[in-house]
């Protein structure tokens, strides 16, 4: 089961280097933004992976919900930041 697990967590991480590429080169600040926000949401899964691997998912269920609200934070806080400055676009 372990196995499951962990090359279920290797596709993650694949699938967020997929999304670093949006975030780095992505032709628009919302594009990166959501390509930053799309790389939180897959860490906090991979977070709890992590946890089912280590037999510990309560201390990592912990950590990554203070993770992710920590994400939804900073990309509310840069949307504001960027549509009060006009340059989401």
């Amino acid at each position: 089961m372990h196995y499951i697990f962990l090359y279920t967590g290797l596709f993650l991480c694949l699938l967020m280097v997929l999304s670093l590429y949006r975030a780095v080169f992505g032709p628009t600040v919302l594009d990166r933004l959501i390509g930053a926000n799309a790389i939180g949401s897959k860490t906090v899964v991979l977070l709890v992976l992590i946890g089912l691997i280590y037999e510990r998912v309560d201390m990592f269920v912990d950590i990554a919900m203070a993770y992710a609200m920590l994400n939804f934070i900073a990309v509310l806080a840069a949307s504001r930041y960027f549509q009060k400055k006009k340059g989401l676009l």
